[in-house]
């Protein structure tokens, strides 16, 4: 498999020698479709967007590239990535295929993220996705100087485009300011921060849960009496990478009259990253509200 990924690059290399690929178009990966959605916004018809995780159901610690993944990553002019290790597989593609000419953007570096117990899921931090669609745009423009006014434009589009999120964020945070919440793991926290609520989850359950490993049984016991003695207004629960652990607490929360707001790490088909975080924003307002 190696060889024929090796020698499908050696192709696709000699085929993209300038700025712009096929049809006249900046070709940019994100390993994620967050950031693809994002940068497919910012750069319009003059950026082609490939990303490699898109499947709602997958759990991205999981995920192993193929080498389609591969191919994208040789050809790209730019790469947009998360860092902290959550798209650890993103460093095999690149050294895989080494480019001089390939503007490599890591989210968690824009944003002085770092440091092993550091909330990967920096997509969820709301006052900063100007700084991550700012970091966008000017890798654009480094890659395609004679656009980089139209990539310009698409930033100014796109930060305009956040204004429903931000008003329902801070509709919550002024309604809802320092209601008790709790999440089965920290994908929303981000979002829960800006919110102004307080998030009651113990990290002894919530990280190991999202490194896959089970959590001790006191750990358990702490989460779980969060929702017997309704301590908290909210569960957001990561519908993307469910246990059987995550999935009992969901019941008994459900069965305690506690509503449970679904939250994803992917986005979701057919919408784009603003429809989505809004329409996720909504949900835990009217949860709160009940």
């Amino acid at each position: 498999m190696r060889t024929v990924i090796v020698l499908g690059m050696t192709l696709l290399f000699s085929a993209c020698g300038s700025s712009t690929g096929t049809g006249g178009k900046l070709d940019v990966v994100a390993a994620e479709n967050v950031y693809g959605d994002i940068a497919a916004q910012i750069g319009g018809p003059r950026v082609s967007v490939t990303s490699i995780l898109t499947t709602p159901t997958a759990d991205p610690h999981l995920f192993e590239p193929g080498t389609f993944s591969g191919l994208a990553v040789a050809g790209a002019k730019v790469v947009l990535q998360n860092g902290l290790g959550y798209d650890a597989f993103m460093a095999r593609l690149e050294n895989a295929a080494p480019s001089k000419n390939r503007d490599v953007v890591t989210v968690a570096d824009v944003l002085g993220v770092h440091g092993k117990d550091a909330n990967p899921h920096l997509w969820y931090d709301l006052p900063q996705l100007d700084r991550i669609a700012t970091a966008i745009s000017a890798a654009f423009a480094r890659a395609d100087p004679p656009h980089a006014g139209a990539y310009r434009r698409g930033l100014r589009r796109f930060e305009r485009s956040l204004a429903p999120l931000r008003r329902e964020v801070t509709t919550i945070r002024t309604r809802f300011h320092g209601a008790p919440v709790a999440y089965t793991e920290p994908v929303p926290g981000y979002l829960v921060s800006a919110a102004g609520l307080r998030n009651l989850a113990p990290d002894s359950f919530t990280r190991l849960i999202e490194e896959g490993t089970e959590p001790s049984a006191s750990a358990f016991a702490a989460m779980s009496k969060l929702v017997s003695g309704h301590r908290i207004r909210v569960l957001l629960y990561n519908s993307q990478a469910v246990s059987p652990i995550t999935a009992r607490l969901r019941a008994a929360a459900q069965k305690a009259g506690i509503p449970v707001v679904p939250v994803s790490e992917t986005l979701p088909p057919h919408l784009t990253f603003q429809q989505w975080q809004l329409d996720q924003a909504r949900a835990l307002a009217a949860a709160l509200a009940r």
